[in-house]
């Protein structure tokens, strides 16, 4: 499963696959929704859910699970635009802030007051109130707040020590810039920079894609005769992240968007 291997391409996109699925069913204002969110993350839930996790067998389209009894549902039907920024700081006294920003299109409402442009979130509410007659959670209503992609993590160790703060613009896509930042630190041992620097690979339950001119280019072949529906895209990540390795700061950013690492 080392990186940009086409068995570690397979497995990761099925479960980030299913956890799409599942977003777009389960996930929105829980002021609203009145459903315990504590029960997508629950241990055995996601043992059931790695359960369809198939290395050998090709690749399918996942449904929702079912976190919750006899919820019917309609799945989310939002545009989810990519102009989002992000930023990541550590301060000498170790405090840590992971926090990304988004006006949705480009100049966002269209709308600017006192020097800053309102943003237009309202398209990361579902478009439709409902599909079939059964409710999406992520509808338009007074007072919500909508649904959004964006990730900003900070990584504890197992003593409660800082030893990660990450995140990224992308759209709907951030959620799998992140998550595979994090494998590449955790399980591969990366540092931050080199786990930045990973082709991107992302599948949000539609089809698999692979960073255009990047390595991963050539698993194309592998990955379609296991039944992806694979497409080679300009990825958007605009990744931004700091490590702390022995008590030092390892900063990193996707050079793609202008990223830089900075420190003094």
């Amino acid at each position: 499963m080392g990186p940009n291997s086409a068995y570690f391409t397979h497995v990761y996109t099925q479960s980030t696959a299913m956890a799409y699925a599942d977003r777009n069913q389960f996930v929105a204002d829980t002021d609203f929704t009145k459903l315990p969110y504590a029960a997508l993350i629950n241990d055995t839930y996601l043992t059931r859910r790695a359960d369809n996790i198939e290395p050998h067998s090709n690749m399918r389209k996942f449904s929702a699970g079912q976190p919750y009894t006899n919820a019917q549902l309609g799945i989310d039907q939002s545009i989810e635009a990519p102009n989002t920024s992000h930023i990541s700081i550590v301060d000498k006294q170790g405090n840590a802030v992971s926090m990304t920003t988004s006006i949705e299109f480009m100049f966002g409402s269209g709308l600017m007051v006192d020097g800053f442009l309102l943003n237009n979130q309202l398209t990361d509410f579902s478009l439709a109130p409902s599909v079939n007659g059964r409710p999406i959670l992520n509808r338009v209503e007074p007072g919500k707040r909508p649904r959004s992609a964006m990730s900003p993590t900070v990584m504890f160790d197992e003593d409660g020590e800082l030893e990660l703060v990450v995140g990224s613009p992308g759209g709907s896509r951030i959620i799998s810039y992140v998550a595979q930042t994090i494998i590449g630190v955790v399980d591969w041992q990366m540092d931050v920079q080199q786990a930045i620097n990973l082709p991107k690979i992302t599948n949000r339950n539609d089809y698999t894609a692979l960073e255009k001119g990047t390595p991963v280019e050539g698993i194309a072949e592998q990955l379609t005769s296991k039944g992806h529906n694979v497409r080679l895209v300009d990825l958007n990540s605009g990744l931004h992240g700091i490590q702390i390795v022995d008590g030092k700061l390892v900063g990193g950013a996707d050079p793609g968007p202008e990223g830089v690492a900075v420190g003094n």
